[in-house]
């Protein structure tokens, strides 16, 4: 076989699998690019809540974390009726305040770190938006705390990005080779 028929018939193989995994990945491609873009600009567009400010004279000194824990695990509770076990907190020393953010909903309670007052709560859209970007949506919607859906989704979607990467390039490279053994031989 001479060596045009073995690049046209390369180009043909790496054109139908990259035709065949690009209709079977497409919607996960899109579903990551699009998830990607709101993470970027997750702060501009307020997915994220804004980070409040304590009301009270930054120079006492801060009430316990498991005090400020149990406010916001009580308002979640009694007013929300949602669960309280928690995912993190994050303290914020110098606005003042503590971030209690919950493991089985997307609410964020923002305690004083001085007073114990409620400042917010909050939707936070962007950890569900994490989620579904890094496909934990699966293991968080069947209760697992196990990251298997997370490992499985990601590995296939990169490995199908790859084939897609690595069958593209030779669909653009081999017509390119092909065309100057053409030019070749009719010199």
């Amino acid at each position: 076989m001479d060596p045009i028929s073995k690049k046209a018939q390369h180009t043909r193989s790496y054109r139908r699998i990259h035709r065949w995994f690009s209709m079977v990945s497409i919607l996960f491609l899109v579903l990551i690019a699009v998830t990607a873009i709101l993470l970027a600009w997750k702060k501009q567009w307020n997915l994220v809540p804004k980070t409040q400010q304590s009301k009270t004279e930054m120079t006492g000194s801060w009430i316990p974390v498991e005090e400020m824990i149990a406010v916001g695990q009580a308002y979640v509770r009694d007013s929300l009726g949602k669960s309280t076990e928690l995912d993190r907190v994050d303290i914020r020393p110098d606005k003042g305040i503590a971030k209690i953010v919950f493991k089985w909903h997307f609410t964020e309670v923002q305690v004083d770190g001085f007073s114990g007052e409620i400042l917010s709560i909050s939707q936070r859209n962007s950890d569900l938006i994490e989620k579904i970007h890094d496909g934990s949506i699966l293991d968080f919607l069947a209760g697992s705390d196990g990251e298997t859906a997370k490992l499985t989704y990601s590995t296939l979607t990169s490995g199908a990005l790859l084939l897609l990467a690595f069958t593209g390039f030779f669909l653009w490279y081999w017509p390119r080779v092909m065309k100057r053994l053409k030019q070749r031989r009719v010199r």
